[in-house]
């Protein structure tokens, strides 16, 4: 018989240790590949125009530093998922006990990490092949929008689940607005998905959020969802082991897409459905991804308002960069600040229950 938290814990040791040992072959066919973008920096900002700010200070390691390196996230998740799975059915013992595919609490958390995976990998490949920036705003915003519509109504008609968690209150009843706003929910976390862009930055905040998300699902006893959010953790820090500076590859589109996307249904998998709080400290558990969404979303206010820049450049940890700041400092102090986050928000999740 194993313990709640091996039950917990082997699966993101597995993430990890599949993670490890996939990367050198990752690494060697993107290289071999050229699976870098063609021209540096982007193409447009959200507020329309050029970035120039942006493009200077990358302009040079995003035509050598390959792309795509998200697949060795969503990939070890999905293996150790299949492997645990099919072991538990064949050998079964301690392989079952460790099984954390389940219907209620983790069948969507991976539907979405893989479609995520899907969609941000056909926009990386036409990225690589074409250079033109990829699949438009528009397609990736659609994409997630219906994903996360898709979502909300199996939460809403299949789960039953019609309200949000508030810390020291009661629920709060939404209805069928549950799915409207899980789809929002969803749109907020893949804007803040474009916090990736230096070295080590993104890999090291979704380790912590996914692995925060575990120990609020573990608070719950939902051991599916927190084994999985354990793996994610898992997975991302053996991407993270190749992403610190100076990077082999850069996580891009399949990584973050899959990533938020994943992280918004664990968010409300481990909310009214397991009688907690999981949304309500999603903007806190997630600090950098908030701060990334309102930065960029100021900057744009401010330019049309008062025609000047509130920051050099958004989002604001590119604005650090650009006034001198090291982008290893940036990281460092940004994995403390989510740490930190984290602990608050955990804390808020687990004791603020009515």
């Amino acid at each position: 018989m194993l313990s709640l938290s091996a039950q917990v814990l082997v699966p993101s040791a597995i993430a990890f240790t599949l993670g490890i040992g996939f990367a050198p072959f990752l690494a060697a066919a993107l290289y071999r590949n050229k699976a870098w973008k063609k021209r540096s920096g982007k193409l447009a900002g959200i507020g329309g125009g050029g970035t120039p700010i942006f493009n200077e200070l990358h302009k040079e390691r995003e035509i050598s530093t390959p792309r795509m390196g998200g697949i060795l996230i969503w990939a070890s998740v999905l293996a150790t998922a299949f492997f645990i799975f099919v072991l538990g059915k064949t050998i079964g013992g301690g392989w079952a006990q460790l099984d954390f595919i389940n219907r209620r609490e983790t069948w969507l958390p991976l539907f979405a990490l893989a479609a995520g995976a899907i969609a941000g990998l056909f926009d990386d490949l036409l990225e690589i092949k074409e250079g033109k920036g990829g699949l438009s705003r528009a397609r990736r915003l659609s994409i997630v929008g219906v994903i996360g519509l898709v979502a909300g109504w199996w939460f809403y008609a299949k789960l039953g689940v019609v309200a949000i968690g508030i810390p020291f209150a009661a629920p709060l009843t939404i209805g069928w607005f549950i799915i409207p706003f899980f789809a929002l929910v969803t749109l907020a976390l893949y804007a803040g998905g474009t916090i990736d862009g230096i070295d080590g930055l993104a890999g090291g905040i979704f380790a912590i959020v996914f692995m925060a998300y575990a120990g609020i699902a573990f608070g719950e006893a939902q051991l599916s969802l927190s084994a999985f959010a354990a793996a994610v953790a898992g997975a991302t820090l053996a991407f993270l082991w190749f992403n610190v500076p100076p990077a082999r590859f850069y996580m891009s589109e399949t990584g973050s897409m899959a990533l938020t996307l994943a992280l918004a249904m664990t968010a409300f998998a481990s909310d009214t459905l397991a009688h907690g709080i999981g949304v309500f400290v999603l903007p806190i558990i997630a600090l950098p991804l908030t701060a990334t969404v309102a930065t960029t979303l100021l900057q744009v206010f401010w330019k049309k308002v008062f025609h000047k820049k509130l920051f050099r450049v958004a989002p604001i940890h590119h604005h650090f960069e650009a006034i001198g700041w090291p982008a290893a400092k940036v990281t460092m102090r940004y994995w403390i600040i989510t740490i930190i986050a984290s602990v608050i928000g955990v804390t808020i999740a687990l004791v603020a229950i009515p």
